[in-house]
């Protein structure tokens, strides 16, 4: 068991409808010490890549991006989830539906920071039907750049994102993946990575 599904078991807590709670270290409350093991095990995973920008989706990714940032001596750029009046000029946009609060949102990023020379890693704190992944990836291809890699912290396998993102041929990476979860137990079963 590595450290993320350690600390999931110690920590999170599973309820209904498939939904596993890891707010007290992950998506409410960060422990940037864990934050710092994923970023570093992220740059361990995407060493080879020549990645030059780390790409999220406000607002659970933003923490983990930043601190693999770090590990990667990189910007990080975040997709918004409304526009404001602070972004100015042209932006790319992609239409994201989110599994945890069961709507869909246009997602925005600036075309001022985004461009074909860039290689990203896109970041983000969970993949379950992939629905959030598929639209910072259209938001890079609209850009003309270039998707390295897919760093996730926790991915549902019982949930279809994951394969679909590998179907499209995308180097995905997920610190832990959970097999399957029991509400009434509690219990997290973590598929075995090489």
């Amino acid at each position: 068991m590595n450290f993320l599904e350690e600390r999931i078991v110690k920590d999170g807590v599973v309820k209904a409808g498939n939904i596993l709670k890891v707010d007290s270290f992950l998506n409410h409350q960060m422990d940037m010490r864990l934050f710092r093991q994923m970023g570093e095990e992220f740059k361990r995973r995407f060493a080879d890549k020549p990645i030059n920008k780390i790409l999220t989706i406000e607002a659970s990714g933003i923490g983990i991006a930043c601190v693999a940032a770090e590990c990667f001596d990189v910007p990080v750029v975040f997709a918004k989830k409304s526009q404001s009046v602070n972004i100015d000029g042209d932006v790319y946009v992609s239409e994201v539906e989110s599994f945890t609060h069961k709507r869909v949102n246009r997602v925005i990023v600036s075309k001022k920071f985004l461009g074909p020379e860039d290689h990203i890693l896109i970041i983000d704190d969970f993949l379950a039907n992939g629905c959030a992944l598929q639209g910072l990836i259209s938001i890079v291809d609209q850009a003309g750049g270039t998707v390295e890699g897919i760093g996730i912290a926790i991915e549902k396998g019982f949930q279809p994102g994951g394969a679909k993102i590998r179907e499209m041929g995308y180097p995905l990476e997920s610190l832990a993946i959970v097999e399957s979860m029991d509400d009434a137990t509690g219990t997290v079963v973590f598929r075995p990575q090489p």
